[in-house]
């Protein structure tokens, strides 16, 4: 026995960065302090839960700003968890993301009787799943950080728990992402079959290094970008969109509008351009296919919309296209690859102010007319000229109308589709022109019954918006302003490159 013993090797804890990993032990243990205060206070913790939540997301924004000021990469578990300037960037999004949805939930929380103290511990749950993706370089890291953020936003949009729009709205999501989840998984598997290793830098050269486009190789690579294409919303993988936007509670809605689409882009951005980057032949066709029918489909469904979040649900399935448009190029060359990168990361950094702050005028406007359809909006100006001023910096941001930032976020993709220069390129960007075109049309006519129509019944009582809702649009508007007013905020925060392409 002895003998034995000797002969076996003792286990040595690989070595941690613990600065490369501060973000997300801070936001474990915020997490965790919610967990307490909820079971040990119950009931009498509910007014420490959303101050405490928002200390979290913002003091979890330390480590990655003394991160972004060190500059250097950082790489943990052999190449599996990647701290970059990409990582960090999208990790500050999801936090200050989350932080907007925390002001936004505030006062929707306090003002129901179906409300209980988990709400927060999720929502931190949640977005540390999606602080983890930003430095996943790996197969099975990146699937771990996908369950951790869809599992409890799986639970969130279902919390109106007497609401049967919510249950349905909970449960289509729940089936279908577990649906996307089984064949990305599968995918996976395959990648792992016919590479021998799960690392992302590893199972690049080696997909790369085929000759020809292997069968299996295309099999999981269409599988893997199918499941990612859900978590976006992607055409035709959108279905559950609409009918969850609709019936979750609306602060959840712009959480899984914003945040959990941005995660599920990252995840997608980064098997792209470090595992999938050599095999141009085979994802560029589908990145095609999928964001001119994204855009397409959802611009002119649209126009048909009568309620408000339905329609921003279809609106945003149009600009799941118009962030996956510069994917579709982004094997013709490193330079052009460093250009889809920048263009995919300008978008959803401005998406997410614009977005964010369309849902907080929505709550606004909800708090006076308990409803979210199109025609209670009409005379809004005659009775809250600031929210009908903010939406209409945010719709026209959409739109793409300068000086706001949504110019700049349509600019970037098709100065990427362009510099490709190949003929599929240029039809993509006319696609994605005539579609911006379309979607005019629809933010426009929301803002006329704003602006020209008359209030309904002639009531015209002023809204009283909350304090934590009078913030979210503060700074949902002043980055909107200042994003499209001042483009090099974002382009040089976007000049960003991943491992393995363009140096």
């Amino acid at each position: 026995m002895s003998a034995l013993l000797a002969q076996v090797v003792p286990f040595e804890r690989p070595p941690i960065d613990w600065h490369a990993v501060a973000p997300e032990l801070v936001l474990l243990g915020f997490g965790a302090l919610l967990t307490t205060i909820d079971v040990v206070l119950l009931e009498r913790g509910r007014k420490f839960t959303a101050p405490l939540a928002g200390v979290a997301l913002l003091a979890t924004m330390i480590p990655i700003i003394t991160l972004a000021v060190d500059g250097a990469d950082r790489t943990l578990f052999n190449g599996a968890y990647v701290v970059d300037n990409f990582a960090l960037i999208m990790k500050a999004v999801f936090l200050l993301s989350g932080y907007v949805v925390v002001l936004l939930s505030t006062n929707y929380i306090a003002e129901g009787d179906y409300w209980e103290n988990e709400y927060y511990g999720m929502l931190i749950s949640s977005i540390l799943g999606m602080v983890v993706m930003a430095s996943a370089r790996d197969l099975i890291t990146i699937f771990v950080a996908l369950e951790l953020l869809s599992i409890p936003a799986y639970l969130m949009a279902t919390w109106r728990k007497r609401d049967l729009k919510s249950n349905e709205a909970g449960l289509k999501y729940y089936l279908m992402g577990v649906f996307a989840s089984a064949v990305m998984l599968y995918g996976m598997s395959l990648l792992y079959g016919e590479s021998g290793t799960t690392i992302l830098a590893d199972i690049g050269p080696v997909l790369g290094a085929q000759a020809d486009s292997s069968t299996i190789t295309s099999l999981a690579i269409v599988f893997v970008v199918a499941g990612f294409a859900f978590k976006v919303s992607a055409v035709p993988f959108h279905t559950w969109a609409p009918d969850t936007y609709e019936g979750a509670p609306t602060p959840v809605t712009a959480f899984l509008a914003v945040a959990s689409k941005a995660a599920g882009f990252v995840a997608l951005v980064q098997l792209i351009f470090v595992g999938f980057w050599g095999r141009g032949d085979v994802y560029e066709p589908l990145m095609w296919v999928l964001a001119a029918a994204s855009m397409t489909v959802g611009n002119l469904i649209a126009l048909r919309q009568t309620n408000m979040v339905r329609l921003m649900a279809y609106s945003g399935i149009a600009s799941a296209g118009y962030i996956m448009a510069p994917l579709a190029v982004a094997g013709v060359s490193a330079d052009v690859a460093d250009e889809a990168l920048r263009a995919v990361v300008t978008y959803l950094v401005i998406y997410a102010a614009m977005n964010l702050g369309v849902f907080a005028v929505i709550m606004a406007v909800a708090r006076k007319t308990r409803s979210a359809e199109i025609t209670s909006y009409a005379g809004l100006f005659g009775y809250a000229p600031g929210l009908t001023i903010a939406m209409t910096v945010f719709l026209m941001s959409l739109a793409g109308i300068p000086p706001l930032g949504g110019w700049w976020a349509k600019f970037a993709v098709f100065k990427a589709l362009a510099s490709a220069n190949t003929a599929w390129g240029w039809a993509l960007a006319v696609v994605a022109a005539v579609n911006s075109v379309i979607a005019l049309y629809y933010y426009l006519s929301v803002l006329r019954t704003m602006w020209a129509d008359e209030a309904p019944d002639g009531d015209v009582a002023p809204i009283r918006v909350p304090a934590a809702l009078v913030t979210a649009l503060a700074l949902t508007g002043i980055a909107t302003l200042a994003f499209g007013v001042y483009p090099p905020l974002v382009n040089d925060v976007a000049d960003v490159s991943l491992l393995g392409v363009g140096g």
